[in-house]
C-alpha cells in the first residue's frame, strides 16, 4: 500500500491505506525532523502529537510491503535515487490506527 502524507499527517492519512485489524507502529526516532517543522510547531505552540496530526514531519509517502519484499522495494528506491528510511512496521491490533514509539528526533 502506497500512503500520501499530506494534511493530516501521519496519523490521519496512514490509517487510510490499513486494513481494520491492523496497526502501524511508527519509530519516531527513525528519522530526522527538518528543522522548519520543528520551527511551526514550537511558533504555533503545538505538542509533538499534534504536529504529527497537522504536518507531513518530513514523511512524504509511506510504501507498506511485505517483510520478504523490504529488500527489493529499498534497492528500487536507491536505484531512483530517493533515500527510503524504515519508519516502523505493521501489526495486529484495533485498527487502523497509528502507534508512535518514541519521540521525534
Amino acid at each position: 500500500a502506497v500512503a500520501h502524507i499530506t494534511g493530516g499527517g501521519l496519523t490521519e492519512n496512514l490509517p487510510r491505506v490499513l486494513g481494520p485489524d491492523m496497526v502501524a507502529a511508527v519509530e519516531l526516532g527513525a528519522w530526522r525532523l527538518p528543522p522548519v517543522f520543528r520551527w511551526l510547531a514550537g511558533e504555533a505552540g503545538l505538542a509533538e502529537g499534534e504536529a504529527l496530526r497537522t504536518f507531513n514531519c518530513g514523511i512524504g509517502m509511506v510504501l507498506a510491503v511485505a517483510p520478504e519484499a523490504e529488500d527489493a522495494v529499498t534497492a528500487a528506491l536507491r536505484e531512483a535515487g530517493e533515500a527510503p528510511v524504515r519508519i516502523g512496521a505493521l501489526e495486529p491490533g484495533a485498527g487502523p490506527a497509528v502507534h508512535y514509539i518514541g519521540a521525534l528526533a
